[in-house]
Protein backbone atom coordinates (compact mmCIF):
# COMPACT_ATOMS: atom_id res chain seq x y z
CA UNK A 1 0.00 0.00 0.00
CA UNK A 2 1.25 3.51 -0.93
CA UNK A 3 0.47 6.56 1.69
CA UNK A 4 1.57 9.92 0.57
CA UNK A 5 1.45 13.54 2.14
CA UNK A 6 -0.13 16.14 -0.39
CA UNK A 7 -1.73 19.44 -0.64
CA UNK A 8 -5.04 19.56 -2.43
CA UNK A 9 -7.69 22.93 -2.19
CA UNK A 10 -4.90 24.89 -0.19
CA UNK A 11 -4.80 21.71 2.92
CA UNK A 12 -2.19 19.45 3.80
CA UNK A 13 -3.23 15.72 3.94
CA UNK A 14 -2.42 12.13 4.46
CA UNK A 15 -3.83 9.53 1.79
CA UNK A 16 -3.64 6.19 0.02
CA UNK A 17 -2.40 6.21 -3.40
CA UNK A 18 -4.13 3.70 -6.10
CA UNK A 19 -4.05 3.34 -9.31
CA UNK A 20 -3.86 6.85 -10.30
CA UNK A 21 -6.30 8.69 -7.58
CA UNK A 22 -5.40 9.57 -4.04
CA UNK A 23 -8.12 8.66 -1.25
CA UNK A 24 -7.57 11.32 1.87
CA UNK A 25 -7.32 10.02 5.22
CA UNK A 26 -8.50 11.59 8.27
CA UNK A 27 -4.75 10.71 10.19
CA UNK A 28 -1.83 12.44 9.92
CA UNK A 29 1.28 10.54 8.57
CA UNK A 30 2.96 10.36 11.80
CA UNK A 31 -0.13 9.13 13.58
CA UNK A 32 -0.30 6.30 10.63
CA UNK A 33 3.49 5.64 11.81
CA UNK A 34 3.18 5.32 15.78
CA UNK A 35 -0.31 3.32 15.23
CA UNK A 36 1.74 0.37 13.39
CA UNK A 37 1.54 -1.14 10.27
CA UNK A 38 -1.14 -3.53 10.50
CA UNK A 39 -3.68 -0.59 11.53
CA UNK A 40 -2.58 1.44 8.64
CA UNK A 41 -3.37 -1.36 6.05
CA UNK A 42 -6.52 -1.48 7.70
CA UNK A 43 -7.22 2.15 7.55
CA UNK A 44 -6.03 2.18 3.75
CA UNK A 45 -7.96 -0.62 2.95
CA UNK A 46 -11.45 1.30 4.19
CA UNK A 47 -10.18 4.58 2.45
CA UNK A 48 -10.12 2.61 -0.45
CA UNK A 49 -13.80 2.69 -0.36
CA UNK A 50 -14.48 6.33 -0.03
CA UNK A 51 -14.49 9.30 -2.58
CA UNK A 52 -11.13 9.99 -3.93
CA UNK A 53 -8.81 12.44 -5.35
CA UNK A 54 -7.29 12.37 -9.09
CA UNK A 55 -3.44 11.98 -8.60
CA UNK A 56 -2.79 15.18 -11.26
CA UNK A 57 -5.18 17.05 -8.97
CA UNK A 58 -2.57 17.02 -5.82
CA UNK A 59 0.81 18.50 -4.81
CA UNK A 60 2.82 15.96 -3.46
CA UNK A 61 5.46 16.50 -0.51
CA UNK A 62 7.95 14.65 1.18
CA UNK A 63 5.71 11.59 2.67
CA UNK A 64 6.46 12.22 6.11
CA UNK A 65 8.71 14.72 8.10
CA UNK A 66 11.38 12.82 9.42
CA UNK A 67 11.85 12.66 13.67
CA UNK A 68 15.70 11.75 12.71
CA UNK A 69 17.68 10.64 9.78
CA UNK A 70 20.69 8.56 10.00
CA UNK A 71 22.33 7.87 6.55
CA UNK A 72 24.46 4.64 6.02
CA UNK A 73 26.70 4.11 2.96
CA UNK A 74 26.04 0.19 2.32
CA UNK A 75 27.25 0.10 -1.00
CA UNK A 76 31.10 -0.91 -1.54
CA UNK A 77 31.26 0.40 -4.98
CA UNK A 78 29.98 3.47 -4.17
CA UNK A 79 32.57 4.14 -1.44
CA UNK A 80 35.23 2.96 -3.36
CA UNK A 81 34.49 5.85 -6.08
CA UNK A 82 33.59 8.17 -3.77
CA UNK A 83 36.50 8.31 -1.72
CA UNK A 84 38.58 8.73 -4.73
CA UNK A 85 36.71 11.78 -5.93
CA UNK A 86 36.45 13.56 -2.81
CA UNK A 87 39.28 12.39 -0.45
CA UNK A 88 41.83 11.57 -3.71
CA UNK A 89 42.55 8.02 -1.63
CA UNK A 90 42.22 4.29 -3.83
CA UNK A 91 40.22 1.66 -2.35
CA UNK A 92 37.93 1.32 0.92
CA UNK A 93 38.96 2.05 4.67
CA UNK A 94 38.79 -1.23 6.25
CA UNK A 95 36.75 0.13 8.82
CA UNK A 96 33.67 0.17 6.23
CA UNK A 97 33.80 -3.45 6.45
CA UNK A 98 33.51 -3.91 9.95
CA UNK A 99 30.17 -2.32 10.43
CA UNK A 100 27.02 -0.06 8.95
CA UNK A 101 27.96 3.16 9.18
CA UNK A 102 25.99 6.57 9.27
CA UNK A 103 25.88 10.01 9.78
CA UNK A 104 22.83 11.69 11.29
CA UNK A 105 21.70 14.20 8.27
CA UNK A 106 19.00 17.40 8.83
CA UNK A 107 15.58 16.24 8.71
CA UNK A 108 14.47 19.89 8.52
CA UNK A 109 15.19 20.72 5.13
CA UNK A 110 13.28 17.59 3.48
CA UNK A 111 11.58 18.27 0.00
CA UNK A 112 9.24 15.97 -1.67
CA UNK A 113 8.69 14.66 -5.48
CA UNK A 114 8.45 17.72 -7.57
CA UNK A 115 10.32 20.35 -5.35
CA UNK A 116 13.11 22.68 -7.14
CA UNK A 117 16.68 22.59 -5.12
CA UNK A 118 18.52 25.42 -4.38
CA UNK A 119 21.99 24.64 -4.16
CA UNK A 120 24.68 26.31 -1.40
CA UNK A 121 25.55 29.75 -3.00
CA UNK A 122 29.33 28.77 -2.78
CA UNK A 123 28.55 25.28 -4.78
CA UNK A 124 29.96 24.56 -7.52
CA UNK A 125 30.03 20.93 -7.80
CA UNK A 126 26.17 19.84 -6.92
CA UNK A 127 25.49 16.00 -6.86
CA UNK A 128 22.83 14.36 -6.67
CA UNK A 129 22.50 10.53 -4.43
CA UNK A 130 20.25 8.14 -5.45
CA UNK A 131 19.38 5.91 -2.04
CA UNK A 132 16.42 3.91 -1.01
CA UNK A 133 15.43 4.91 2.88
CA UNK A 134 13.29 2.37 4.99
CA UNK A 135 11.15 4.27 7.42
CA UNK A 136 10.72 2.98 10.97
CA UNK A 137 7.28 2.06 12.37
CA UNK A 138 8.00 0.30 15.37
CA UNK A 139 10.29 1.70 18.42
CA UNK A 140 13.23 -0.26 19.27
CA UNK A 141 16.46 -0.29 21.15
CA UNK A 142 19.14 -2.90 20.69
CA UNK A 143 16.90 -4.42 18.13
CA UNK A 144 17.91 -8.39 17.29
CA UNK A 145 18.99 -9.05 13.91
CA UNK A 146 15.67 -11.41 13.91
CA UNK A 147 13.42 -8.91 14.63
CA UNK A 148 14.63 -5.95 12.87
CA UNK A 149 12.55 -6.39 9.44
CA UNK A 150 9.21 -6.03 11.76
CA UNK A 151 10.57 -2.36 12.78
CA UNK A 152 9.97 -1.21 9.42
CA UNK A 153 6.98 0.72 8.51
CA UNK A 154 7.79 0.75 4.92
CA UNK A 155 10.24 2.45 2.32
CA UNK A 156 10.32 5.57 0.21
CA UNK A 157 13.08 7.22 -2.16
CA UNK A 158 15.76 8.83 -0.67
CA UNK A 159 17.62 11.99 -2.83
CA UNK A 160 20.58 12.74 -0.49
CA UNK A 161 21.78 15.68 -2.45
CA UNK A 162 25.50 17.10 -2.17
CA UNK A 163 27.88 19.74 -2.82
CA UNK A 164 31.08 17.75 -3.70
CA UNK A 165 33.46 20.77 -3.45
CA UNK A 166 32.10 22.00 -0.27
CA UNK A 167 31.99 18.42 1.48
CA UNK A 168 35.11 17.62 0.02
CA UNK A 169 37.21 20.94 2.01
CA UNK A 170 35.18 20.17 5.56
CA UNK A 171 35.71 16.91 5.94
CA UNK A 172 39.28 17.44 5.80
CA UNK A 173 38.79 18.71 9.25
CA UNK A 174 38.04 14.94 10.30
CA UNK A 175 34.44 15.36 10.71
CA UNK A 176 31.78 14.36 8.94
CA UNK A 177 30.04 16.56 6.26
CA UNK A 178 28.01 19.36 6.91
CA UNK A 179 27.46 22.01 4.63
CA UNK A 180 28.34 19.78 1.67
CA UNK A 181 24.88 18.01 3.00
CA UNK A 182 22.75 19.65 4.81
CA UNK A 183 21.12 22.12 2.30
CA UNK A 184 18.51 19.85 0.67
CA UNK A 185 17.12 16.05 0.90
CA UNK A 186 14.42 14.78 -0.69
CA UNK A 187 12.33 11.96 0.10
CA UNK A 188 9.39 10.34 -1.83
CA UNK A 189 7.24 10.56 -3.73
CA UNK A 190 5.46 8.00 -1.04
CA UNK A 191 5.84 5.30 1.35
CA UNK A 192 5.51 1.91 0.23
CA UNK A 193 4.40 -0.72 3.07
CA UNK A 194 7.27 -3.30 4.16
CA UNK A 195 4.72 -6.32 3.14
CA UNK A 196 4.85 -5.21 -0.34
CA UNK A 197 8.62 -4.64 -0.27
CA UNK A 198 9.24 -7.42 1.87
CA UNK A 199 7.91 -9.87 -1.21
CA UNK A 200 11.65 -8.90 -3.00
CA UNK A 201 13.98 -10.49 -0.27
CA UNK A 202 15.61 -13.05 -0.04
CA UNK A 203 16.70 -15.83 1.95
CA UNK A 204 19.62 -13.90 3.50
CA UNK A 205 16.89 -10.57 3.66
CA UNK A 206 18.55 -8.77 0.68
CA UNK A 207 15.73 -6.61 -1.50
CA UNK A 208 16.12 -7.73 -5.06
CA UNK A 209 15.12 -4.35 -6.31
CA UNK A 210 16.12 -2.03 -9.51
CA UNK A 211 17.08 1.04 -8.72
CA UNK A 212 18.07 4.01 -11.70
CA UNK A 213 18.66 7.54 -11.96
CA UNK A 214 18.56 9.91 -15.12
CA UNK A 215 19.67 13.78 -15.83
CA UNK A 216 17.14 15.42 -18.34
CA UNK A 217 16.54 12.18 -19.74
CA UNK A 218 20.04 10.15 -20.06
CA UNK A 219 20.53 7.35 -18.20
CA UNK A 220 23.31 8.09 -15.38
CA UNK A 221 23.10 4.98 -12.99
CA UNK A 222 21.79 1.37 -12.47
CA UNK A 223 21.74 -0.64 -9.81
CA UNK A 224 20.10 -3.34 -7.11
CA UNK A 225 19.49 -3.23 -3.39
CA UNK A 226 20.43 -6.25 -3.45
CA UNK A 227 24.13 -5.14 -3.82
CA UNK A 228 24.62 -3.45 -0.27
CA UNK A 229 27.20 -4.74 1.95
CA UNK A 230 24.42 -4.84 4.94
CA UNK A 231 20.50 -6.17 4.64
CA UNK A 232 18.02 -3.28 5.75
CA UNK A 233 17.71 -5.24 9.15
CA UNK A 234 20.99 -4.64 9.75
CA UNK A 235 20.71 -1.42 9.70
CA UNK A 236 18.26 -1.17 11.84
CA UNK A 237 19.60 -3.59 14.16
CA UNK A 238 22.58 -1.51 14.24
CA UNK A 239 21.14 2.11 14.51
CA UNK A 240 19.38 0.78 17.93
CA UNK A 241 22.51 -0.30 19.32
CA UNK A 242 22.81 1.76 22.51
CA UNK A 243 20.11 4.03 21.51
CA UNK A 244 16.63 3.98 20.11
CA UNK A 245 14.76 4.00 16.92
CA UNK A 246 11.23 5.45 16.73
CA UNK A 247 8.30 5.73 14.48
CA UNK A 248 9.19 8.40 12.18
CA UNK A 249 13.09 7.84 11.89
CA UNK A 250 14.57 7.12 8.53
CA UNK A 251 17.22 5.20 7.37
CA UNK A 252 19.07 5.36 4.35
CA UNK A 253 20.35 2.92 2.27
CA UNK A 254 23.86 5.04 1.32
CA UNK A 255 23.92 6.21 -2.35
CA UNK A 256 24.02 3.07 -4.91
CA UNK A 257 26.64 2.02 -6.62
CA UNK A 258 27.22 1.83 -10.76
CA UNK A 259 26.57 5.59 -11.05
CA UNK A 260 24.58 6.08 -8.14
CA UNK A 261 26.17 9.66 -8.10
CA UNK A 262 28.08 11.55 -10.00
CA UNK A 263 31.36 11.73 -7.89
CA UNK A 264 31.39 8.25 -8.43
CA UNK A 265 32.29 8.27 -11.63
CA UNK A 266 34.08 11.26 -11.38
CA UNK A 267 36.58 9.58 -9.16
CA UNK A 268 37.04 6.12 -11.59
CA UNK A 269 37.29 8.44 -14.79
CA UNK A 270 39.40 11.44 -13.41
CA UNK A 271 37.22 13.82 -14.42
CA UNK A 272 33.90 15.39 -13.90
CA UNK A 273 31.81 13.64 -16.81
CA UNK A 274 29.46 13.89 -16.52
CA UNK A 275 29.39 17.42 -15.16
CA UNK A 276 27.97 18.72 -12.03
CA UNK A 277 24.67 19.77 -11.80
CA UNK A 278 23.08 22.83 -13.03
CA UNK A 279 20.00 24.94 -13.04
CA UNK A 280 17.36 23.89 -14.43
CA UNK A 281 18.36 20.03 -14.51
CA UNK A 282 16.08 17.61 -13.80
CA UNK A 283 16.80 14.39 -11.81
CA UNK A 284 14.24 11.49 -11.71
CA UNK A 285 14.90 8.32 -9.83
CA UNK A 286 12.65 5.38 -9.99
CA UNK A 287 13.51 2.30 -8.07
CA UNK A 288 11.22 -1.17 -8.74
CA UNK A 289 8.22 -1.28 -6.22
CA UNK A 290 8.03 2.52 -4.87
CA UNK A 291 8.01 4.91 -7.89
CA UNK A 292 9.53 7.71 -9.20
CA UNK A 293 10.94 10.83 -7.29
CA UNK A 294 11.49 13.95 -10.12
CA UNK A 295 13.05 17.08 -8.85
CA UNK A 296 14.57 20.33 -10.68
CA UNK A 297 17.48 22.03 -9.99
CA UNK A 298 17.03 25.61 -8.74
CA UNK A 299 19.03 28.81 -8.60
CA UNK A 300 21.00 29.05 -5.43
CA UNK A 301 19.92 31.74 -2.36
CA UNK A 302 22.13 34.37 -1.57
CA UNK A 303 23.91 34.13 2.25
CA UNK A 304 25.40 35.89 4.57
CA UNK A 305 28.92 35.94 4.85
CA UNK A 306 30.76 33.97 8.08
CA UNK A 307 34.31 35.33 9.30
CA UNK A 308 37.03 33.27 9.38
CA UNK A 309 38.40 31.63 12.49
CA UNK A 310 40.96 33.91 14.56
CA UNK A 311 43.62 32.43 15.53
CA UNK A 312 45.19 33.23 19.05
CA UNK A 313 48.44 32.57 21.18
CA UNK A 314 49.41 33.63 24.46
CA UNK A 315 50.24 37.61 22.98
CA UNK A 316 46.63 37.69 21.89
CA UNK A 317 44.90 37.77 18.38
CA UNK A 318 48.05 37.08 15.65
CA UNK A 319 45.61 36.97 12.22
CA UNK A 320 42.71 36.04 10.51
CA UNK A 321 42.35 33.31 7.92
CA UNK A 322 40.61 33.98 4.61
CA UNK A 323 36.73 33.90 4.76
CA UNK A 324 34.93 31.41 3.07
Amino acid sequence: MKFATYVYDGDVSCGVVDDGRVHPLDESMQSLLSGGLSRALDIGAAARARPSIDLTAVTLLAPLQPSTMRDFVAFEEHVEGVRRSVDGVQGVAEAWYEAPRFYFTNPYTVSGHGAVIAPPAACTALDFELEVAAVIGTSGSNVEMHQAHSHIFGYTILNDWSARDIQRREMQVGLGPAKGKDFANTLGPWIVTADEIHDHRDAEGFLHITCTVDVNGQRIGQDSLANMGWTFDALVAYASRDSWVHPGDVLGSGTVGNGGCLAELWGRRGEQTPPPLQAGDVVTMTVEGIGTLINTVGRSRATAEIPAARVVDHAGVRQEHVRV
